[in-house]
């Protein structure tokens, strides 16, 4: 699942996926004309984009829970063939075991989860100085971000949670402008006059600039954590009501969590 090189959660860090900002929350840039009297992106344009990141997860997660009927018999036994590691999952898109469906499903819906604390200012702080286009505000926040509520947003019309979720933003919440195509599919030929993924705001290393002030980088993966226990958390619950019956959903999760489910999950 997290595996450095070839694990679901980085199947969107491969081609074609990589080029594809909703995919890792990336161009909700914006600052408030307080910081920058002339931003070339509104609150709105921004915000439809973190939108569009929320719709990825929100799409992957419903696929998921569709998949994870495939891992047990109707009489909730586990399908050793559904379920079996014995050798790698794709992580391709194409049909296959359920169990790698799952996976993939979660891994890809997971990803730009967790790229929006590394890509935000969600719980980050400026460095000392004007805050602008290189040094963006940061919201300081510690709390998971309401608008990610992915499992109560799955069985909501998609125009529901999306008015939902429009509410919730912070008025001061960026990501970073990276030259990947954004949800109007178009790519932005560069980055100029606005707040930038490499520059301003990106903490996928602690290396970058952002990571080094302060607390930011622990503040980042912190958040990123918090929220993937989350939404594991819900995935289960999910798993557990939509299938009751002969405690099915209970031992989907069963194959999921063991290597060798069909002797794990009698």
């Amino acid at each position: 699942m997290a595996d450095a090189h070839v694990g679901a959660i980085n199947g969107n860090d491969r081609p074609p996926y990589f080029d594809v900002g909703p995919l890792h929350c990336d161009n909700a840039d914006y600052l408030a004309p307080r910081h920058a009297s002339d931003y070339p992106r509104t609150r709105d344009e921004a915000t439809t984009e973190l939108l569009a990141c929320v719709r990825t997860s929100v799409t992957r997660f419903r696929n998921a829970v569709e998949a994870a009927d495939g891992l047990v018999d109707a009489d909730g036994t586990v399908r050793a063939d559904q379920s079996d590691l014995s050798s790698h999952c794709t992580w391709n898109g194409k049909p296959g075991r359920a169990k790698c469906a799952v996976l993939e499903q979660l891994g890809r819906g997971w990803h730009q989860i967790e790229d929006f604390y590394a890509h935000s200012n969600w719980s980050d702080r400026p460095a000392p100085g004007p805050v602008g286009l290189d040094n963006p505000p940061g919201l300081e926040r510690t709390d998971v971000a309401p608008f990610l509520d992915i499992r109560r947003y799955s069985a909501m019309k998609d125009a529901d949670w999306t008015r939902d979720a429009r509410e919730r933003i912070p008025a001061d919440l960026a990501t970073g402008c990276y030259t990947d195509i954004d949800s109007t599919g178009v790519k932005p030929a560069d980055c100029d006059g606005r707040v930038t993924h490499n520059r301003a705001l990106n903490k996928d290393t602690a290396a970058s600039p952002r990571s080094r002030t302060g607390d930011n980088f622990h503040h980042a993966t912190a958040g990123a954590t918090a929220e993937i226990t989350r939404q594991w958390n819900d995935f289960k619950a999910e798993l557990i009501a939509k299938y009751p019956d002969h405690r099915r959903g209970a031992q989907m999760v069963c194959a999921l969590v063991h290597d060798d489910p069909a002797s794990a999950c009698p």
